[in-house]
């Protein structure tokens, strides 16, 4: 009763980085990372960091122990994505910073950290769309020139299915069927592709095959009422069961309970596909983050107990460019959740915004090309990366130079911009290494952990 618990979400659209985030935040916290620029530890006030056992029953654990192991074999492997909420919680002893908290010995502080695969964070949006909104959305977005081959199979099925027809289970099986593959493809394609969802079709967990999963977006005629036994009608009662049944408790009983908020961005990716694939994100971010408002008058506000202070952003994958683009990085984030930071701070939340890498996987050099020093990144790409004409077999050190990033960031999300031109590689993570003789566990490198860390918890442990 006299720890206080501190609740952080940790959010991100998929292959953000949020299971390597995670991972690295409890190591460093536990093992007493290098972090000069996490104040408390600077200090020396903290104690110790442990792990607990897990306090919601009917919540997963995240499975740290499994994420170290993979990133301690030989080769090193990078842990595998989320695919399920989990959850863990580590409790700080720590020294105040006040003379008559001091006073009464030994702080704590419970930090739990939430963790759910990104496929369900595009489920948000859905929460403010009628049928009718998401059907006209999804289908703009199918016919899209960037969708278009992974979507012919189910655009075939549209043309020929009558919405004002009589519900028909098999109908609605073959289009959702149809619609899930389009998805997945259009995904597996294009990482950088971003959808309206629903996010269960693409990781369906333990839904898979039931009713709730079970329609579609269809061509309807705006002007065109349709019947209560219609496949139109059948397919709309759908959503709406799947935004009641699905997506409302999954977020009234986990984002309600949030104190602060880390959203994973990565815009390496986006950025390299070129204008329209920068704009697709900030679309994608702008709805996901639209319900995050805190103190507006939409549902979710209500269901809110404890606010949400503090937000941060942050640009992933820092180590794949030199650190004299970090400041730009930063600047593009800024502008891609421009109206997001806008609205989190009319409502009195602290925003920041930062370029890190939770686990380094390269070092910083130069390379001479002719009477020019290129600043390169260097490490071990994984197996099938290809630089120009060659392919990497995940054992060979390279330096890579991964080109310069805009200096204006609002070039970046000009529609139909060129791609930057940069060369964004895999690289393996570097090897977790075990505890010395002395018991030591090795830091994890890192960019900016510590900073991050600062802004999110700093004032909790004061």
């Amino acid at each position: 009763m006299m720890t206080p618990t501190l609740r952080l979400g940790v959010t991100g659209l998929s292959r953000s980085g949020k299971t390597i985030f995670i991972t690295a935040l409890i190591r460093n916290l536990v093992s007493g990372g290098r972090l000069p620029f996490f104040m408390p530890e600077a200090e020396g006030r903290i104690e110790r960091a442990y792990l607990e056992p897990q306090p919601d029953d009917e919540v997963p654990r995240f499975d740290y122990e499994g994420h170290l192991e993979m990133l301690s074999r030989n080769p090193p492997e990078w842990p595998e994505s989320t695919r399920r909420l989990s959850q863990l919680r580590v409790t700080i002893e720590f020294k105040s910073g006040s003379a008559l908290r001091r006073a009464f010995g030994i702080s704590r502080l419970n930090l739990d950290v939430v963790d759910y695969p990104g496929e369900w964070l595009i489920d948000l949006p859905l929460l403010e769309m009628t049928y009718e909104q998401w059907c006209a959305e999804a289908l703009a977005q199918a016919r899209s020139p960037r969708r278009q081959a992974h979507a012919k199979g189910w655009l075939e099925f549209l043309s020929a299915t009558d919405p004002s027809a009589p519900k028909d289970e098999q109908t609605a099986l073959r289009g959702a069927n149809l619609f899930a593959a389009y998805l997945k493809a259009a995904r597996a394609d294009d990482h950088v592709l971003h959808t309206t969802g629903p996010g269960r079709f693409l990781l369906p967990g333990d839904l898979e095959g039931s009713p709730l999963l079970t329609f579609c977006p269809l061509a309807r005629d705006a002007k065109q009422s349709y019947g209560r036994n219609s496949l139109a009608a059948m397919m709309a009662r759908r959503f709406e069961s799947y935004k009641t049944h699905v997506v409302r408790p999954f977020f009234r009983d986990h984002f309600s309970r949030l104190d602060r908020q880390i959203v994973l961005v990565d815009v390496l990716g986006p950025l390299n596909e070129g204008g329209d694939a920068v704009v697709d994100l900030q679309k994608a971010l702008d709805a996901v983050l639209r319900v995050f408002r805190i103190g507006a008058g939409n549902w979710l506000t209500a269901l809110f107990t404890r606010r949400i202070d503090k937000l941060l952003f942050a640009a992933t994958k820092a180590d794949h460019i030199h650190s004299s683009s970090h400041d730009r990085l930063e600047a593009i984030l800024r502008v891609i959740t421009d109206r997001a930071m806008g609205r989190a701070s009319d409502t009195g939340a602290e925003v920041g915004v930062q370029a890190l890498a939770a686990l380094r996987a390269t070092r910083e050099a130069e390379a001479k090309v002719g009477n020019e020093l290129l600043p390169c990144i260097v490490g071990v790409p994984m197996p099938g990366q290809r630089v120009g004409g060659k392919v990497f077999d995940g054992k060979t050190e390279a330096a890579v130079f991964p080109g310069d990033l805009p200096a204006n960031p609002r070039d970046a999300l000009r529609p139909n911009a060129a791609p930057a031109g940069l060369q964004f590689v895999r690289f393996r993570p570097p090897r977790v290494l075990p505890p010395g003789i002395d018991g030591e566990s090795p830091p994890l490198p890192h960019i900016r952990l510590d900073r991050a860390l600062d802004f999110l918890l700093a004032d909790w442990l004061a």
